[in-house]
């Protein structure tokens, strides 16, 4: 358990110090951290006391995953071939319908698309390998035939993931971080696959009961902390692994907003960073708009918020309204020709 961990203090100003340390050799620096601690209040301290993992981790260029580089933020879009997903359920479940939708967020600038069969809405029941393979495996065949964007699978289930993995699918993304199924870190290390592991609390049918934590930015950085590690010890290379924080699962407003307020803190786990924000429930709750179709803009704000804390891949429904966003934030701030 880490008792503590370090924000980077971000800032995107042209007007760089000299020492100023570059954030996982992206375009944001800093030059002082936020030392967390479990039961103190945040301890504001220069960069030069990071312990040297720590600042070797935050600083860190990352890799490319799946040949995408990330030097700039980068764009996942959704695309659910479910009938129950809490946002579009039954928009996409038919391959003509889901093969558009993939066509029309690849051209609005898409560098991966998530491929999901199975709802992990709270609330959602879990459904038979079988089922969920046959929703997603003929959508990746097709898609990742074309090269571009990169093909995710969102599973949880180490079976659909294999079966994926050879269908064409370049990146695993799991939303029950390793933990629903004994099989997913291995299939990763022997594959040498890229893959997302997720924070989450509990299931979905439960895990909006009553979540609760000590420290929900601690808590989740240790349980981030370990999936790494099994997946390390397995032999996977950590610059092959992705984590997100798991907005939405097993949290509560609070836990939710305290974890966008500390997001730069999961750099020190040297892995890249995704952001699922999208038309989520705590979106609804803070604006008042019940319909999830409705809460882009509160999504786009929230997205843009993960990257000025220097998250690299950003999980989305609305691809071309992100896309127009972060193209204006990058130009605002002149990280964009």
């Amino acid at each position: 358990m880490h008792d503590a961990c370090y924000r980077p203090i971000l800032c995107d100003d042209p007007a760089r110090p000299e020492g100023a340390l570059r954030l996982a050799g992206g375009p944001l620096w800093f030059t002082h951290v936020a030392r967390l601690t479990r039961g103190q209040a945040p301890e504001r301290l220069p960069a030069e006391a990071l312990p040297e993992t720590c600042r070797a981790a935050l600083t860190r260029p990352r890799a490319p995953i799946a040949g995408v580089t990330l030097e700039r933020p980068r764009i996942m879009g959704i695309l659910n071939a479910t009938p129950d997903s809490f946002s579009d359920g039954g928009a996409f479940d038919r391959i003509d319908a889901a093969r558009a939708h993939a066509a029309a967020m690849t051209d609005a600038g898409a560098d991966f698309i998530d491929i999901g069969g199975e709802s992990t809405r709270p609330g959602a029941q879990e459904i038979a390998p079988e089922t969920e393979a046959a929703r997603v495996l003929p959508l990746i065949r097709e898609l990742s035939a074309t090269g571009r964007p990169v093909v995710s699978v969102d599973t949880r289930k180490a079976g659909v993931a294999r079966a994926a993995l050879e269908a064409g699918a370049r990146l695993l993304n799991d939303v029950s971080g390793l933990d629903f199924d004994a099989g997913m870190a291995p299939l990763a290390a022997e594959r040498g696959a890229p893959i997302c592991v997720m924070h989450s609390q509990g299931r979905p049918e439960t895990m909006q009961d009553a979540p609760r934590y000590d420290d929900v930015t601690l808590d989740v950085y240790d349980h981030l902390a370990a999936r790494i590690d099994r997946l390390t010890a397995l032999g996977l290379p950590r610059d092959r692994i992705v984590i997100d924080p798991g907005i939405g699962f097993g949290k509560t407003v609070g836990h939710n907003l305290e974890l966008l307020r500390n997001l730069a803190v999961f750099h020190g786990l040297g892995c890249p960073v995704l952001l699922g924000v999208s038309r989520k429930g705590f979106i609804g709750a803070i604006s008042g708009e019940t319909e999830a179709r409705r809460r882009a803009p509160g999504s786009i704000a929230a997205a843009l918020a993960g990257i000025s804390q220097g998250a690299q891949i950003l999980r989305v429904h609305d691809v071309a309204e992100t896309a127009q966003a972060l193209a204006l934030w990058e130009a605002i701030r002149g990280q964009r020709a």
